[in-house]
């Protein structure tokens, strides 16, 4: 009987709702009602769009949070005034100050405050800026388990795997080809303005 509830009745659920759900190896699901859109967006259950086929007309352009973006190579993401894209160690630099706005759920476009430049990612991985926002300037965001966060191209992909939004270690782009989640190059910290 367990073996039959875990197989088919709780992959049903999961996919097809967000009940709340108590698993028999004790493992407990939040209701989507019950979460933040922040949260939704983050959660192993309700993250995925493929699962979800409701409108959240609601938080398009509504959800913006300004925050500069801190990598774990130690580098400011900043885009500047004739719209490239860098990295630098200047914390109090107005061009690291990005406004970063939910399309739809775990969707955000990233844009420089400053410079009015939109991150964007083409399909061989390389980051640039755009003035317009289009389907190349969407970024899946998902919050780690160290509390950074990842920004995957919502467009593009290479050989299957996504392309991240990546700073080495000088501060230099990283191709989306040569990305994975797991590299600190591609984890970044919201830091909000002070």
């Amino acid at each position: 009987m367990r073996k039959w509830i875990l197989t088919w009745i709780l992959p049903t659920l999961l996919y097809s709702s967000c009940f709340p759900i108590i698993c028999l190896v004790g493992t407990i699901s939040l209701a989507c009602n019950d979460m933040t859109p922040e949260q939704m967006a983050t959660n192993v259950n309700c993250s995925s769009p493929e699962r979800h086929t409701r409108s959240y007309d609601y938080m398009e352009g509504g959800d913006i949070r300004v925050r500069r973006l801190f990598c774990r190579t130690q580098w400011y993401l900043r885009i500047d005034k004739r719209g490239k894209v860098k990295g630098t160690q200047e914390m109090k630099n107005n061009y690291n100050i990005m406004e970063i706005r939910t399309v739809e759920v775990g969707i955000v476009a990233i844009k420089g405050v400053e410079s009015e430049y939109f991150l964007a990612m083409n399909k061989e991985g390389k980051l640039y800026a755009k003035k317009e926002c289009n389907e190349d300037c969407n970024f899946k965001e998902l919050i780690l388990e160290n509390h950074y966060n990842t920004y995957a191209s919502a467009k593009w992909t290479h050989s299957g795997g996504e392309m991240f939004v990546a700073l080495n270690q000088k501060g230099v782009p990283v191709r989306g080809k040569k990305t994975k989640k797991e590299q600190k190059t591609a984890h970044f910290l919201p830091m909000a303005i002070t």
